[in-house]
């Protein structure tokens, strides 16, 4: 599976059987979508919200913004027929919950085809296992469900995340030994900007290349948060020039800001440049 290099910098959650959020959604400033046929819609309202997300996903409309689809789980009863129904749509991966080891990827695999697969990290198996879900042939993306997590491990709610720590920092890890895009879990108190703030910087201070949005009041926020900084795009641009004058004088060592760049400094900084270019093409598009 090649390396999603697309801005993920915000992704929100839509119910995939609300006709209303499904086109509201058409307009909203977001990376991607996760359109939700698992805990957003009723036992009762399953089967046809997948004829209602197929036909506003075959409508179209969404721009490039990224359009993933979660399904049930497939031990569930709705599970397998989601599967089906989402390998048909006009999505661009498919998002499998409570995902615990690779077996439950390649059980979906063996549905929708060779389809890019998200997964859902939300226990503490899911935890212990993420090199191994990470390495799935076609994981594309791995999203924290930190509400699950943290129900399953018995936490106290802290707002520095403590509790979380250990298993968001080995899925960070797996995604990045892996090369595959990871996303943060959702933030619930969507009236507190200044929390959610804090909540997204230290996301993106761990690695994390975007967070998960339950509210398009979240959005702008999250795409701040993970868009480089001016400060970011400034030493960045003065690293790269100040070590092409070193290389092209022959001589010394490149300084900026009292500090000795190096090569790894460089492409850190043409990684953050390439970012940057990566949100005004999307920009542009949407």
């Amino acid at each position: 599976m090649s390396k999603l290099t697309r801005p993920l910098r915000s992704v929100l959650y839509i119910p995939g059987s609300k006709d209303r959020a499904l086109d509201k959604a058409r307009n909203l400033p977001c990376d991607a979508i996760i359109f939700d046929l698992e805990d957003a819609v009723t036992p009762d309202e399953k089967p046809a919200a997948r004829a209602t997300l197929a036909a506003a996903l075959e409508q179209g409309g969404y721009g490039n913004r990224y359009k993933v689809i979660r399904i049930n789980g497939l031990d569930t009863p709705w599970g397998i027929e989601d599967a089906a129904a989402a390998a048909k749509m006009n999505a661009d991966a498919i998002l499998l919950p409570k995902v615990g080891s690779p077996a439950d990827l390649e059980a979906l695999a063996e549905i929708v085809g060779d389809i890019p697969l998200w997964a859902m990290m939300e226990t503490p198996g899911a935890m212990l296992n993420a090199p191994a879900i990470a390495g799935h042939r076609q994981l594309q993306a791995m999203v924290m469900g930190t509400n699950d997590l943290a129900k399953d491990l018995q936490t106290r709610h802290r707002a520095d995340r403590l509790p979380m720590m250990t298993g968001l920092g080995l899925c960070v890890l797996a995604a990045k030994a892996h090369d595959i895009a990871i996303v943060d879990g959702v933030y619930n108190a969507f009236k507190d900007d200044e929390g959610h703030k804090v909540e997204c910087d230290q996301g993106r201070d761990m690695g994390f290349d975007g967070k998960t949005v339950i509210h398009p009041a979240q959005l702008d926020v999250a795409n701040a948060a993970f868009s480089p900084s001016e400060e970011e795009v400034d030493l960045a641009r003065r690293q790269i020039a100040a070590l092409e004058e070193i290389e092209a004088s022959g001589q010394g060592v490149a300084v900026v800001d009292g500090k000795i760049v190096e090569n790894l400094h460089v492409a850190t900084a043409h990684e953050t440049l390439a970012k940057l270019d990566a949100i005004a093409a999307l920009n542009a598009e949407t």
